[in-house]
């Protein structure tokens, strides 16, 4: 059965906590958490780069049938290689789009974003999402067309919590 193409995103962080792989939460998924009235076609998250996190996500990809995206019609998967290794990790699984990126483009990965992340909940589990001073300038530093429609947004967001 093909993956759908637009994420379950409260069925991909269920996964994740249950398995209690450590990640944050960046891009779009980020902004809806923070308020954000935009949608998102997947969820992207950065995360923590040890042994023991990536056995545990290898372990959620598996359950969510999660297969490398740009070669999806070969049904290859993700392996510990590419989760320890790999910049960006575009995945397509059973819920939808994942993104488990290693790092973001500037080169900051987990370890580096943590201290800029806050915690929020899902279904009454901790999850790490970016700040949104972070996320602004995340979305601000890709200057794409998306990234350009949402920052007014998230602007907005920032002076309505100030």
């Amino acid at each position: 059965m093909p993956h759908p193409r637009i994420a379950d995103l409260h069925g991909l962080l269920a996964k994740l906590l249950e398995a209690r792989v450590e990640f944050i939460v960046i891009g779009g998924a980020a902004a809806i958490l923070h308020g954000s009235p935009t949608t998102t076609q997947d969820l992207d998250v950065v995360h923590r780069r040890t042994d023991e996190n990536i056995d545990r996500l290898l372990s959620a990809l598996a359950t969510l049938d999660a297969t490398i995206r740009e070669v999806a019609n070969r049904g290859l998967r993700p392996d510990r290689d590419l989760l320890l290794h790999g910049r960006q990790p575009l995945l397509s699984t059973s819920l939808g789009d994942l993104d488990t990126l290693c790092v973001l483009n500037d080169g900051r990965g987990y370890d580096e974003l943590l201290a800029h992340s806050i915690e929020m909940h899902v279904d009454e589990r901790p999850l790490r999402v970016l700040d949104l001073d972070t996320l602004i300038e995340v979305k601000a530093a890709a200057n794409r067309p998306k990234d350009r429609l949402v920052l007014p947004i998230l602007l907005a967001l920032r002076d309505q919590r100030r």
